[in-house]
């Protein structure tokens, strides 16, 4: 039998096309320098999927170049419904050219050609060559009519970025019902929008599928019409108004055709590579770039696809003294760059450009003097390394037989909230598809789809969060947003963390010190911290977590801590007054907002008091105080007014803190810990907008860390002094809450120490108040 010739492969990337979806399909990431790049990210995470997908032995990144194109020239409407390109993007498309220098991959442009035109130019010098395959990777399907056979195949995006779709002929057809090469002659008659493509006003998708498969090329069509055989169509089941429109729009047919052709002779000058890309590639050069764009995850999957198996840092295995400067390295770090959460190994040797341990550390120290971080530093982190050991070391108990009967529970709910949703559909349908779920509501409900945002692959969306826009306008969607959260906390939580036992029946979870940009500490495997609030399924979730034989759980949970912080930073002499005299603070100030005595408040006052406070502390704009309150925007405004005219020291606050972050790209806490918002620096406005949010509550939040991580370690101190160390265990952290597992002979004990020292942690104005429960599993003291 004779063997298939092994085919060696190419990669031709439609540049523009990636990152503009990559551009609109991920968030605004941005360096801490300022940088924009989250087109970039997809861009890379692109150039991997590539590599992993087909190793090639070429790969060659094909450009659109500023300036009219031949399309343009001739057909002035050509793409003309485009929005204007953001500044971000355009940065990013020429910073694109740098991550392409360092991988060593060739670009190919050229003036009044597109990209497509660029990658048609090439695929036809290759398509003949017994040697090659082409892969196009591209964010559209525009190249789709160059696929041929298996050797020009297209792979894009089917999902997201993450989710990939591979054409072939076959796969081409069964898509369109006709082969690559017609793709012209379909867009000639049906448009396409988004080049603003006209085709024939008045025949859509499906009767220009229908007239290509069935008839072939628009010569071929025309060539019918012209002999007068209109009796083929009208058997072929297309409509005499169809055929009118073929007669008398012939040249916006064949017009828009031409438009939607790909050139394939771009004057370029194109040279098929010789040996393996790789070959030539300086590893060095792209991991210095990936670190300068900060892309962590992308380094290192740069280094598992590129290593051969041996992995480019030292990721050996410390002893316990190395561990420890391990850790302080890490904390340091993460100090200086409250991005960089969770440092890793390669994260300290770029940082400091060192190797050893001892070095890494010694520079990092040098830079948390400069930056005035030794407080928080010395003070607050590195006690707490230890401490931190230990509640991973005893870890919960965990009562097992609690998440078998939650699992038969919720399963059975599940049963009932489908059929319940099957009901009001009328059929049943796949809950976990996306697109199943969209043609019952959308095209079987009729509901209406105004006001919800669409997937970057433009299909209707189903999310959680655009379905709760139309929670009050169909009965079936509380029921499905039912059914979604009670499946998450099943999958997530009820079937996950028994996995996750260890053989003593105890729970570890994973504390992360340097877990989260804030300063508070974040827990995973799982994550603890996400429990959900909500009290019926929370609460018999935590019922599981259960205290040792003889011993009971204490919770210690600041109360208010994060306003009482503003009135201290703030100095707002109301909000101060209110928390010495022990007051309520929410109908205090509804009392001051509204003009009424305290006795006068109603109960819906003082919710929106409640909203407010809150709200002020995490930067709560005008139009999201306007949905929480439920309100018009007028009210909320005059909400929002009352507000900072009753606390004018809070206004004023809040505009030296961002005004600070503004000039100095950083805030503070009141022990010096630093949070850097190079979002401020962003030219986009709605970044910028949420750079100011985040900068106006970070003293405020990371303040309140702070003084739980010195509580923390008060406690310790006073439990060591008191030899109660063994006695009194500290085993979760959660938000502004402590939770001990106490001997049951010691709880009064423990009460007395923990909540002395959590109160008087600070000698601040503001008295900080802690309430404190006492239970046999979590779920009481929840």
């Amino acid at each position: 039998m004779k063997k298939t010739k092994k085919l060696k492969k190419i990669a031709l990337l439609d540049v523009h096309a990636i990152i503009h979806r990559s551009y609109h399909a991920l968030p605004d990431f941005i360096s801490s320098q300022g940088e924009p790049t989250g087109a970039l990210y997809g861009l890379v995470a692109g150039i991997l999927k590539i590599v992993e997908d087909w190793q090639p032995e070429a790969i060659i990144a094909c450009y659109d170049l500023p300036g009219p194109t031949f399309r343009r020239q001739i057909y002035d409407d050509y793409k003309a419904g485009r929005k204007k390109t953001d500044d971000s993007l355009i940065e990013q498309i020429k910073r694109s050219r740098d991550i392409f220098a360092s991988f060593n991959i060739p670009s190919y442009d050229y003036p009044g050609f597109e990209a497509d035109d660029i990658i048609g130019t090439i695929s036809k010098q290759l398509v003949d060559n017994p040697d090659w395959q082409v892969i196009i990777f591209s964010g559209d399907l525009d190249t789709l009519q160059l696929v041929k056979d298996d050797k020009v195949v297209v792979q894009t995006f089917k999902k997201g970025i993450k989710e990939m779709m591979v054409y072939n002929e076959k796969a081409v057809i069964k898509r369109y019902g006709f082969s690559p090469t017609l793709i012209p002659d379909f867009k000639g008659l049906a448009g396409d929008q988004s080049d603003n493509i006209i085709g024939v006003s008045g025949i859509g998708e499906r009767t220009a599928s229908l007239l290509i498969a069935r008839f072939g090329n628009l010569e071929k069509i025309f060539s019918l019409l012209d002999k007068g055989k209109e009796e083929i169509f009208l058997k072929a089941g297309i409509k005499e108004r169809f055929i009118n429109l073929l007669k008398t729009n012939r040249e916006e047919a064949l017009f828009s055709k031409a438009l939607a052709t790909i050139r394939k002779d771009a004057p370029i000058e194109f040279k098929i590579p010789k040996g393996n890309w790789q070959e030539n590639l300086d590893q060095e050069k792209v991991l210095n770039i990936l670190s300068e764009l900060e892309f962590r995850q992308l380094i290192n999957r740069f280094k598992n696809i590129f290593s051969n198996g041996q992995e480019l840092s030292s990721e050996k295995k410390f002893s316990s003294e190395e561990e420890l400067l391990l850790k302080k390295a890490q904390l340091g770090l993460w100090l200086i760059n409250s991005d960089i959460i969770n440092p890793t190994i390669d994260d300290l040797t770029r940082s400091t450009n060192q190797k050893e341990l001892p070095a890494i550390l010694e520079k990092i120290e040098e830079k948390i003097k400069k930056n005035n971080l030794e407080k928080v530093y010395y003070e607050i982190e590195l006690p707490l390394i230890a401490i931190m050991e230990k509640i991973e070391e005893r870890g919960i108990l965990i009562d097992k037989q609690q998440f078998v009967l939650l699992n038969k529970k919720y399963k059975k709910y599940l049963q009932e909230i489908s059929a319940k949703i099957y009901k009001i559909a009328g059929q049943e349908f796949n809950l976990n598809s996306p697109k199943q779920m969209a043609e019952i509501l959308f095209d079987i409900l009729k509901i209406s789809t105004k006001g919800l945002r669409k997937t970057t692959g433009g299909a209707r969306s189903t999310r959680e969060s655009e379905l709760s826009k139309l929670k009050d306008s169909h009965p079936i969607i509380p029921e499905i947003l039912k059914y979604r959260e009670v499946q998450k906390i099943n999958s997530s939580y009820v079937e996950n963390i028994p996995k996750l036992i260890d053989s003593d029946g105890r729970l570890r979870t994973n504390l992360n010190q340097a877990g989260t940009t804030t300063g508070r500490m974040s827990s995973s495997r799982p994550n603890l911290q996400n429990i959900p609030a909500n009290e019926e399924f929370g609460r018999e979730i935590k019922k599981a977590f259960i205290a040792t034989p003889k011993h009971l759980f204490l919770s210690a949970d600041y109360s208010q801590i994060e306003m009482r912080v503003l009135a201290v930073l703030s100095g707002d002499k109301s909000l101060i007054k209110f928390f010495k005299e022990g007051k309520d603070i929410h109908s205090a100030v509804a009392s001051l907002v509204f003009k009424k005595t305290e006795e006068k408040i109603t109960r819906e006052e003082r919710r929106r008091a409640k909203v407010i406070n809150f709200g002020i502390i995490y930067g709560m704009g005008i139009n999201a105080l306007k949905e929480n309150l439920n309100v018009s925007r007028q009210e909320a405004q005059k909400f929002y007014d009352d507000y900072f005219n009753a606390f004018p020291s809070v206004k004023n606050y809040f505009e030296k803190v961002v005004k600070k972050a503004e000039d100095d790209g950083y805030t503070e806490t009141l022990f010096g810990r630093r949070r850097y918002f190079p979002s401020l620096k962003s030219p986009l406005p709605f970044i910028k907008a949420s750079g100011r949010r985040m900068a106006m509550n970070a003293p405020l939040q990371g303040t309140a860390a702070d003084l739980l991580k010195l509580a923390i370690i008060a406690i310790n101190q006073e439990l060591e002094g008191k030899s109660l160390i063994d006695k009194i265990h500290l085993i979760l952290q959660i938000h502004d809450e402590l939770i001990y597992e106490v001997e049951e002979k010691h709880i009064s004990q423990a009460e007395k120490i923990i909540k002395d020292k959590m109160e008087n942690v600070w000698s601040a104005d503001v008295p900080l108040k802690v309430d404190i429960k006492t239970g046999k599993n979590w779920g009481e003291i929840d």
